[in-house]
């Protein structure tokens, strides 16, 4: 019994990286495709986000065939658990990159106001985020999930110059509203994927050490 449960946690491992890894090129595509302003690309995301959904729809399936048949305790439980919980933020990061697209196919072939550069820093951040919080959960590592948590004031910080940005360019130009409100939301889509993968960072200190903590 041990020996199978081990086998089933293993897949399990490998399935959130595969989740993971869908979820941090669907956010870099949705950032390249606004940068570049490449409808093809937008349009991708949405098949994409599909794909996640049904990933997320196994692991589920998966984590309550291993509580009902498997009956774990303990540790293993808060795995198992945490799991469910960190499936659902990826989802949610996956939702955000079909917002984004969703700008970039309503801007259109529509001039940037500005060549676009502290957004996709904020992308490259969260993609990290979320590479690292996977990597703390598959090695139930705490401290890695602590440095991933904390690379969250960063892109809080440079959604805030986006935001200064944003507004400047408004002030000199009323023409610029309509654009920079919505560049205004793809800075909030990707300050919010980096809340999410700091929930995953939480739950995951949780899975160690059965804490609950609040991260930032």
């Amino acid at each position: 019994m041990r020996e199978h449960l081990d086998q089933q946690l293993t897949r399990l491992n490998h399935d959130l990286i595969k989740m993971g890894a869908m979820v941090e090129t669907i956010i870099d595509k949705a950032v390249t495709s606004l940068k570049n302003q490449d409808l093809e690309l937008a349009k991708e995301i949405y098949t994409e986000d599909d794909a996640i959904d049904e990933m997320e729809l196994k692991i589920e399936k998966d984590c309550l065939n291993l509580i009902a048949l498997q009956q774990p305790m303990a540790k293993d439980l808060r795995r198992i658990a945490s799991a469910l919980k960190i499936i659902t933020d990826l989802e949610r990061i996956g939702d955000h990159a079909v917002n984004i697209a969703k700008i970039t196919l309503e801007i259109g072939n529509e001039s940037l106001m500005k060549p676009l550069i502290d957004i996709p820093k904020m992308a490259e951040i969260a993609q990290n985020m979320i590479k690292l919080s996977l990597d703390a959960f598959v090695n139930q590592d705490i401290e890695i999930a602590k440095r991933a948590a904390e690379m969250d004031e960063e892109v809080d910080k440079l959604y805030d110059t986006v935001i200064n940005e944003v507004f400047q360019y408004i002030q000199k130009d009323s023409k610029f509203l309509n654009q920079g409100i919505k560049l205004l939301f793809v800075g909030r889509y990707l300050e919010r994927v980096a809340d999410h993968t700091t929930n995953i960072c939480e739950r995951i200190i949780y899975m160690v050490t059965g804490e609950r903590v609040e991260i930032n």
